[in-house]
C-alpha cells in the first residue's frame, strides 16, 4: 500500500454570502487579490470567487446573491475548522492592531506563541481569522517546517513546556552546523576578547 504523498495546500474553499462581501474581506481587508471568477460548476446557482492568499495557492468562495452574511462563530464541533491561519511579514503584523481597529473588527489583541505571534479575528461570517507572524527567518536551504521540527526536537530534549526563542536559535544553529562543512577543527562557541 502506498501513500497519496502531499506537496502542499492546492485551495481551500468556503462557503460565502454574497459576492461583495466576500470581494470586501478577501480583497479589502486582507489583501489578497481577486484573480478570477467563474460559475460553481458543481452549482450553477453559485458564484465561484478565486483568491490569491500570497504564495500563488487559492482561497475560493462560493456566493450566492440570495444569500446574506449572518454574523455569528461558524461551528467547531469535531470535524469542523477551527480557524485558518495566513502568514503575515513582521511590519505587517506590527500594523495589524491598529489597522483592525481601524475598521472596528474586534480581535483578540497580540499573543505570544513563543515561536510566532498571533492576532484572531472573525471573518463577516464568522469564521476565525488568524494573523501569524513567525519570529525567525530559517537559513538558506531550509523551510520554517525544518526549523520548527529540529527545535521540537531541542524542546523534548530538554522537558521544556512549548518551543521558545532559546530552542529557535538553538535549532538554527544545530541545521546550519549539519548541513555547512568549516575548515575549522572545533566548531564549539568561543569568546575571543
Amino acid at each position: 500500500m502506498q501513500k497519496l504523498q502531499s506537496q502542499g495546500v492546492h485551495h481551500i474553499t468556503l462557503v460565502g454570502a454574497d459576492r461583495q462581501t466576500s470581494i470586501d474581506f478577501w480583497e479589502g481587508v486582507l489583501g489578497m487579490p481577486f484573480i478570477f471568477e467563474q460559475p460553481n460548476l458543481d452549482k450553477a446557482s453559485e458564484s465561484h470567487l478565486y483568491f490569491d492568499p500570497g504564495d500563488g495557492r487559492l482561497i475560493t468562495v462560493f456566493t450566492d446573491e440570495s444569500r446574506s452574511s449572518v454574523k455569528r462563530r461558524t461551528p467547531t464541533d469535531i470535524g469542523c475548522v477551527h480557524h485558518i491561519a495566513f502568514a503575515v511579514s513582521r511590519v505587517t503584523f506590527l500594523q495589524a492592531v491598529a489597522r483592525l481597529d481601524e475598521r472596528g473588527i474586534k480581535h483578540s489583541g497580540v499573543k505570544d506563541r513563543g515561536f510566532m505571534d498571533s492576532i484572531y479575528f472573525e471573518d463577516p461570517l464568522g469564521l476565525l481569522i488568524e494573523l501569524a507572524s513567525y519570529r525567525f527567518e530559517p537559513p538558506a536551504g531550509f523551510s520554517h517546517a525544518d526549523v520548527l521540527m529540529e527545535a521540537h526536537k531541542i524542546r523534548v530534549g530538554r522537558d521544556d513546556y512549548n518551543i521558545a526563542e532559546v530552542h529557535l536559535a538553538d535549532a538554527i544553529q544545530a541545521l546550519v552546523e549539519r548541513s555547512r562543512e568549516t575548515l575549522s577543527e572545533d566548531r564549539a562557541a568561543k569568546n575571543p576578547y
